[in-house]
């Protein structure tokens, strides 16, 4: 980086640094606002599928059914299956 030596010259590198950072500032809102992606742990929808898991798991039906039943994946409900007998443990 160069020394400024005049005012004109400060006053632009100011300018430069100020819309530099509103840019910043720009991103960090969208970075704060969008929608955080993957897997939400335990929230409603979370929690009615485990639900239904374990009353089909319960009765016997295959993960492949349980799945298709809850529109989710299979790897999906081997998560909730892994859960349930970490929860039966305790």
């Amino acid at each position: 980086m160069k020394k400024i030596t005049t005012l004109e010259a400060a006053l632009k590198r100011i300018e430069e640094l100020e819309k530099e950072n509103a840019d910043l500032k720009e991103e960090i809102t969208y970075l704060r606002k969008r929608k955080a992606s993957g897997r939400q742990r335990h929230n409603s929808k979370w929690l009615a599928i485990y639900n239904d898991f374990v009353i089909c798991y319960e009765k016997g039906m295959t993960m492949v059914e349980i799945a298709k039943r809850n529109g989710i994946s299979e790897r999906s409900i081997y998560r909730y299956k892994a859960y349930y007998e970490e929860m039966k443990k305790r």
